[in-house]
């Protein structure tokens, strides 16, 4: 709670001291790859470029400027290292495809490797009917699996979500509001493997976008529950700073349940580190 408390001060004083206009952000390339922040997917489309596609076909635009994200999440409590690197891109201005590629390796235990294929369709574009109030909405499905599960757990699932996100600008400062629901089978989002069965959840985000080029934000995800395995809740306190168009860093506290508890499953506190680059 103490290193929360400070990151969410230093965010304070970001907002006395900041004096210019943040360039690059949002989406970013998630731990499992797909466009969002860390966790949670947002409703935009990992197009880097919301003018200019790629590749275009007379005036219809085919594909877009792709994303690359790395990640690597330190969890000393449980001694975990969490490297991720992921690419997205987006086809016709509509849909999202991502890769993201996992490796979980903890102290005296064998190395997990986990892999995401995921597919996101804009549903509903931000602004639409001439309005300034229509969240953009999207829908998306990711593929898992995971090596070294061991037995009695399923090494593939599959995660569905919906999606809406809103930025608000009639504020002081530009703000980015998202949450959805997800469908998922995954045990800590499938490095302990897949259940049976599904799990409805919740998650939400909120990020400020300040001058100096940085955002600072807040990310919450619910833990599913299945019938012999429970996870905790997670959150995490970022700050992003973009230094151009293209790059993205990130630093950020994250909570991942109280570890020492069998149920929920929880993997302790720690520190992440992100960049990302954006053509």
């Amino acid at each position: 709670m103490k290193k929360f408390i400070l990151v969410l001060a230093l965010f304070a004083l970001m907002v006395v001291f900041s004096i210019k206009d943040v360039l690059a952000g949002p989406p970013l390339n998630s731990i499992e790859g797909k466009g969002g922040i860390a966790f949670n997917p947002l409703a935009y489309l990992a197009d880097s470029d919301g003018e200019d596609s790629h590749l275009k076909a007379g005036n219809t635009d085919v594909l877009g400027k792709p994303r690359f994200g790395i990640w690597h999440v330190s969890l000393g409590d449980v001694k975990v290292d969490w490297t991720a690197i992921g690419v997205a891109d987006t086809l016709f201005k509509r849909l999202e495809v991502s890769y993201g590629y996992e490796t979980i390796n903890q102290q005296n235990t064998t190395a997990k490797h986990k892999n995401n294929i995921g597919a996101k369709l804009l549903l509903l574009p931000e602004n639409s009917f001439d309005t300034k109030f229509v969240p953009a909405v999207s829908a998306g499905v990711i593929a898992k699996h995971t090596s070294n599960v061991g037995t009695g757990t399923d090494a593939s699932g599959e995660d569905y979500y919906l999606v809406a996100t809103k930025l608000i600008t009639q504020l002081p400062r530009p703000v980015l509001v998202s949450g959805g629901l997800l469908s998922t089978k995954g045990k800590a989002t499938g490095v302990f493997g897949y259940d049976k069965d599904s799990d409805e959840t919740g998650f939400g985000n909120i990020d400020v976008i300040l001058p100096l080029n940085l955002i600072a934000g807040f990310e919450y995800k619910q833990g599913p529950k299945y019938s012999d395995w429970k996870d905790a809740n997670y959150y995490d306190a970022h700050i992003a700073y973009t230094p151009n168009a293209n790059l993205t860093l990130v630093l950020a506290y994250v909570n991942a349940g109280d570890e020492t508890k069998s149920s929920p499953v929880g993997l302790g506190d720690g520190v992440v580190l992100s960049a990302q680059y954006a053509f």
